[in-house]
């Protein structure tokens, strides 16, 4: 295999399993210990064994229309470059010399025809990543050095509808595998217009002092925190009461391979926090083209009280239209990513109604999300208590509830005020890191509670 090739999954994993996961973690039992947010080792271990061989998501193709474009990301902790080659495909990159390591590129997103690394002058074409010379050249071909052999290492890439996703497993199942029926509920942001989605230029970072896993088992299905952390925040924005999703008649949970996806049939719920009303209006007008496109159903999930997490780290809320990345950096912070995303043919008033939405709820200030990094960072710190971190946390609400003649796609359960989802997510935590490679990750489908 080539150097620059994506990494055989037995060169990345060296750790052994570790041996107390079926103590920290019953999902049968609806049982977890707060160590699995505090505790290095295993952090060490989602680093190997999720981060470094599931499909992640590195950014949105809006986010890169020419040759040359890039961004720089991460995935997990590995520093990423993400470039458009010149047959309009996307490449991923490792953002790291294969001489010393030095990062090769230390702008967020540019246009580039190659990158060099500041250590020693070796140079790399956007196109294809490929070693195209060095400082002093003339001393390495004294040393028979084969330069096809050193370009920047690359990993597996594949998109749905916009996003796209990296993986540097060789042996990971495919992007439509690995998402599977999920895909059907993913339209509802993605596909419900034909032009498509885009991000609007720019991105909101920050950083939380919280364990990764914390944040997107929030987005995986716990709206039940909602009616209760952001009562104020919500009747303060909707100049009202907040619904009780509890009494909702129609609401489910749906979850498949740790992704997880909690939903009403409200058409506008979350969409209506934002306070602006043009953007309400532009749904319910949109509605009817959507039940076309997408049928009735899926047209009363638009803009609804809704969340939905894309294992393990990728995030979004209908409505708000907020996509983001949880990145881990450490077991006690993350860097938080977010992004505005729309319907490209949306009128241009109404996107920019939607980025200031997006700045008054969901940012750094918003009136949502520092209610959320305050619980995140605490729920996270408790757990560095000794006795702390091994008390029984409760993840067993909505036990036993699966609809089982369902027509949705997935696993589907009964009502959002349900654990489920967050079940099914740390049930794919643990069998990825007891698993020595993905033949060995088990089918849970059809079998969680």
């Amino acid at each position: 295999m080539d150097n620059n090739k994506y990494i055989p999954l037995r060169s990345i994993e060296s750790s052994p399993a570790l041996d107390n996961l079926d103590r920290i973690c019953d999902m049968e039992e609806g049982r977890l210990s707060g160590k699995v947010f505090w505790d290095e080792q295993i952090y060490a271990q989602e680093m190997e064994k999720i981060f470094a061989r599931c499909w992640l998501f590195v950014a949105h193709e809006s986010q890169l229309p020419k040759f040359g474009d890039y961004l720089t990301t991460s995935m997990g902790e590995d520093e990423v470059l993400v470039v458009r080659q010149k047959d309009a495909s996307l490449k991923v990159f490792l953002n790291a010399c294969p001489h010393r390591g030095n990062k090769v590129c230390f702008a967020e997103a540019g246009n580039a025809r190659g990158f060099i690394c500041n250590y020693h002058g070796w140079s790399f074409g956007a196109d294809g990543g490929r070693l195209l010379g060095m400082h002093e050249s003339k001393c390495y071909e004294e040393s028979n050095f084969d330069k096809s052999k050193h370009g920047l290492r690359e990993a597996r890439v594949a998109s749905y509808k916009g996003l796209v996703f990296a993986t540097f497993a060789a042996d990971a199942p495919s992007l439509e595998e690995y998402l599977g029926p999920m895909t059907w509920y993913l339209d509802v942001m993605l596909d419900m217009d034909e032009g498509g989605s885009e991000f609007l230029g720019g991105c909101i970072r920050s950083t939380i002092e919280c364990n990764w896993k914390i944040a997107a088992e929030n987005f995986v299905g716990d709206i039940l925190h909602g009616g209760w952390t952001h009562d104020s925040a919500a009747k303060a924005m909707l100049g009202g009461p907040v619904a009780n999703v509890g009494e909702f008649p129609e609401s489910y949970s749906v979850n498949w391979n740790g992704h997880g996806y909690e939903f009403a049939t409200d058409v506008v719920g979350n969409a209506a926090t934002l306070g602006e009303r043009e953007i309400n209006k532009y749904l319910h007008v949109l509605r009817p083209k959507v039940a076309e496109r997408l049928g009735e159903f899926r047209s009363k999930l638009i803009g609804a009280i809704s969340s939905f997490t894309v294992f393990p780290n990728f995030s979004f809320l209908p409505g708000q239209n907020t996509v983001r990345i949880w990145q881990p950096r450490g077991p006690h912070k993350i860097e938080l990513f977010t992004w505005v995303i729309v319907n490209k043919n949306a009128p241009q008033d109404i996107k920019d109604k939607w980025r200031r939405g997006a700045m008054m709820t969901f940012s750094p200030t918003g009136v949502f999300e520092m209610d959320d990094g305050e619980n995140w960072e605490y729920c996270t710190k408790t757990s560095r208590g000794v006795v702390t971190r091994y008390q029984d946390l409760y993840v067993g609400l909505g036990m036993d509830s699966r609809i089982e003649d369902s027509e949705l796609p997935g696993n589907v359960f009964k009502g959002q005020l349900n654990e489920c989802n967050a079940r099914a997510f740390y049930q794919r935590w643990k069998d990825l890191l007891q698993a020595p490679t993905w033949a060995d990750v088990p089918d849970r489908n059809g079998k969680m509670r």
